[in-house]
């Protein structure tokens, strides 16, 4: 499309030139004036200085336009490379529990015969999740083993269906240009449209469509009736709100002592780990949503767990209680916020935990192997809208 545009803006400048030439009534070149300079084009190009024997306007005036902004023709593609999705497997089925307080019997018979009398023990709470690794039949009935000897009737149980695959992205060098991941959740249809230029006033949609989670490059930023629209290509701009942007910043934070480190950013939802002060990996996430606010600050990873049980309440009546079995790939931060795989969540990218750094499984599983006891975790917010007083945060949770 820009070829087209640079070929048909050229022709109409030069048939401009060439029509005076044509007309029979045209001075001749004594009654010209000798200080008028010649009305030539310069070559496409971008043009840092004053070219003088010629004029770098159409294509060059539109190629210098489009640099100031980081954009150089033909666009550098996003070079990176998906995780590997079977890092997303896990070796336990999960299921959410329902119509609490649910039973858990001790042997078969007793789950077949649901005599609640004859309970080993019971769930209850706001937010219940149970892994199970043994699923039968009996007399009709569907039962599932959550350890050893403990059995639960399908009557209390939703299983979870297939988790979703992970988001994440690595990366040789770091990217020289801010990116992200289209969202079309709060969309009134399925895909989004591009628009000319920023803002609703005008109706200049481009007719491309974008899908969730496709990648796109972020080229600058223009605040429109207070709302952030993204440059994504030449004249081609989305509202904020359908991306979710990664800022490369291989400058290591303030405070960080090492050249690697974990960018969590609460504005874009987006994680973005640095190795040797090279981006490697990035990905979208869930962090917590008002008030359970995911901490700004830097902390560092002091505790690791492949599979864990979480498990609390906010409230001192315990009627927000929540139980999570085997919640994998955990590393803890910040008191009980911790970066995990949240296998209950199937949309990331806007906030949605109580204070921790959720991912999908398979994102969590890749960084839990990259991470290591000690290593830092940088929590902010580029909006500067997520509070900062010690004093609004609990100890946090899932």
């Amino acid at each position: 499309m820009y070829r087209i545009l640079m070929v048909v803006t050229f022709v109409t400048q030069l048939a401009a030139l060439w029509r005076p030439a044509q007309n029979s009534t045209a001075a001749s070149p004594a009654q010209q004036s000798p200080a008028e300079p010649a009305a030539v084009l310069c070559l496409p190009g971008i043009y840092s200085y004053n070219p003088g024997d010629c004029l770098p306007a159409g294509p060059s005036a539109y190629l210098s336009r489009m640099s100031e902004k980081g954009i150089t023709l033909p666009l550098p593609p996003l070079s990176y490379t998906r995780i590997d999705p079977s890092l997303g497997n896990v070796d336990v089925k999960y299921g959410e529990v329902r119509n609490m307080p649910a039973p858990v019997f001790s042997s078969i018979e007793d789950a077949v015969s649901n005599n609640r009398k004859s309970a080993a023990d019971r769930l209850n709470g706001n937010f219940v999740f149970i892994s199970y690794t043994n699923e039968q039949e009996s007399s009709g009935k569907k039962l599932y083993e959550i350890g050893p000897g403990a059995w639960i009737t399908g009557n209390y149980i939703t299983r979870l269906g297939v988790i979703p695959p992970p988001h994440g992205i690595t990366f040789s060098n770091t990217p020289t240009t801010a990116f992200g991941w289209v969202l079309t959740y709060f969309s009134q249809t399925p895909q989004v449209e591009t628009k000319r230029t920023p803002g609703y006033e005008a109706s200049d949609y481009t007719g491309r469509l974008l899908n969730l989670y496709d990648m796109v490059q972020v080229f600058a930023t223009e605040e429109v009736n207070d709302e952030p629209w993204y440059m994504i290509g030449p004249d081609e701009w989305l509202p904020g709100k359908f991306v979710a942007r990664v800022l490369p910043n291989p400058t290591p934070p303030a405070g960080v002592t090492a050249d690697r480190w974990i960018e969590v950013n609460l504005f874009d939802q987006t994680l973005a780990v640095y190795d040797q002060r090279r981006m490697v990996y990035a990905t979208l996430i869930a962090s917590g949503a008002e008030p359970f606010w995911t901490r700004p600050g830097l902390f560092q990873i002091y505790e690791k767990h492949d599979a864990t049980p979480m498990t609390g309440s906010f409230e001192a009546d315990r009627s927000d209680a929540y139980y999570l079995e085997d919640v994998p790939w955990t590393m803890y931060f910040d008191k009980a916020r911790a970066l995990h795989g949240a296998y209950w969540r199937a949309k990331m990218g806007f906030e949605q935990s109580h204070g921790c750094v959720n991912m999908t499984v398979g994102d969590a599983h890749w960084l839990y192997d990259w991470g290591q006891i000690g290593d830092w975790v940088y929590v902010w917010d580029p909006s500067g809208k997520t509070p900062t007083d010690e004093a609004l945060y609990s100890s946090g949770g899932y």
